[in-house]
């Protein structure tokens, strides 16, 4: 995977000389950020850190690959540690670690968390160096959580590294942007990301790759995973010009798929009358630009109300229904 992000790899480390105390890595969703700042914070990490890379041998590198380092911190919302079979860096106030019941997992950075992190970056080093908290997404915070955060950003501790990883920068406090240093992760080579998804298996990876926008983690996770069989029948159904099969759905996990599928469909179509080709790898036909912009607008609302109860066979052929005809 890091083979992919070179470029800014190359811009990390050509910053160990000087390292600021806030780095903002971001760019889009599912291309590799989280395991470039991870892998950044074990090089700082490392206690050999041979030819700029970590060396995976000393005791700083296998205490963070085994995730107990005592001087790194990764700082996510609940959903996502779970999602990443990780333990929550914070209990629910008043609630013990282990509880058998708990609540739905937070979507957002819960601002115990930010607290914990200043009690944790105020503490000496227990190996004699740096400090790392990752945060990720960072633009997860609410304003409380982020002016919590503000706080230590304002007045970092010594050796204290903060690495935040966002997916949209721009929902971050102006004030938390200007206090780091940007580092744009951009969109890896289309030739090397079809050849890294090819050695994991995927099959069609140049389809899946468009379909995700050139964003490899997420072209894997679609090409893989249940969401990828949810999109491959849609697709099909598509390309036969089945509306039947598109309208039957058979669960309501199925209606978001459908929603994306359509949304990417229409901006393709929008695409291809505009600038003679699509970006998600559908159908090249042209169509009235401003029709299927209006419809792929569409589909992004339903994409938020399909997270919503809804009636699994109602829903869609509401979403059919708004498609145009040209």
């Amino acid at each position: 995977m890091f083979n992919l992000q070179k470029q800014a790899w190359e811009q990390l480390t050509g910053k160990l000389d000087r390292l600021p105390h806030a780095l903002l890595i971001h760019g889009a969703p599912g291309i590799g950020k989280l395991a470039l700042a991870e892998r950044f914070a074990q090089l700082l990490l490392c206690e050999k850190k041979a030819r700029g890379v970590p060396c995976g041998a000393c005791e700083g590198c296998r205490w963070f690959l085994a995730g107990n380092h005592p001087d790194a911190r990764i700082v996510e919302p609940d959903a996502v540690a779970i999602a990443l079979s990780r333990p929550s860096t914070v209990a629910e106030e008043g609630e013990e670690e282990g509880a058998k019941e708990k609540k739905n997992p937070s979507v957002q950075i819960r601002i115990e968390q930010t607290r914990g992190l200043a009690d944790f970056l105020n503490l000496a080093s227990h190996r004699g160096g740096q400090r790392v908290a990752i945060i990720h997404p960072a633009e997860s915070m609410n304003i409380a959580t982020a002016n919590s955060l503000l706080k230590a950003l304002e007045e970092p501790p010594p050796g204290a590294i903060f690495l935040l990883v966002s997916h949209r920068p721009a929902g971050l406090l102006p004030t938390i942007r200007s206090r780091c240093v940007p580092v744009p992760v951009p969109l890896p080579e289309a030739k090397a990301a079809t050849a890294w998804l090819a050695a994991k298996g995927v099959r069609s990876p140049e389809r899946w790759l468009a379909f995700a926008g050139g964003a490899p983690l997420r072209a894997l996770d679609y090409a893989t995973g249940e969401r990828g069989e949810a999109i491959e029948r849609v697709l099909r159904a598509i390309a036969t010009g089945n509306r039947a099969a598109m309208s039957e759905v058979k669960d309501r996990n199925e209606l978001e798929p459908l929603a994306e599928v359509l949304q990417k469909m229409a901006l393709d179509r929008a695409f291809a009358s505009l600038a003679g080709r699509g970006k998600y790898g559908g159908a090249a036909a042209s169509g009235n630009a401003r029709a299927w912009l209006a419809y792929a607008r569409l589909m992004g609302r339903h994409r938020l109300l399909t997270r919503h109860p809804l009636n699994p066979k109602l829903f869609p052929a509401e979403m059919l229904a708004g498609m145009p005809a040209n």
